[in-house]
């Protein structure tokens, strides 16, 4: 059975942040980068191991999935997929947990 996903307050902040910042541009193109940071968050569950080790932490329960130039991060728990961090990939992930 697919465990469920949780949103981090810091995660859910981040998410928040990114569309703002790209609303400032487009609010269409922000409406399309949540629907599609979406539509990969709903697919972690059946695959939770699909996603990518975190090279920085090499950590089999931290897993990232990439999209465009931001990374998902989300750490696998036992009763829940938690979704930890989403940042920019220039940005270094100790600044963002």
């Amino acid at each position: 059975m697919a465990k469920p996903i949780r949103w981090s307050p810091r995660a859910a902040s981040n998410f928040e942040e990114i569309c703002n910042y790209i609303a400032k541009d487009s609010e269409h193109y922000a409406g399309l980068f949540a629907k599609k940071i979406n539509s990969i968050i709903k697919t972690i569950p059946q695959f939770p191991l699909g996603g990518r080790i975190v090279p920085e932490y090499k950590n089999e329960n931290l897993r990232e999935k990439i999209y465009q130039n931001y990374r998902i991060v989300y750490r696998i728990k036992e009763e829940v997929i938690e979704i930890v961090a989403i940042c920019h990939g220039a940005k270094q992930l100790g600044d963002v947990f």
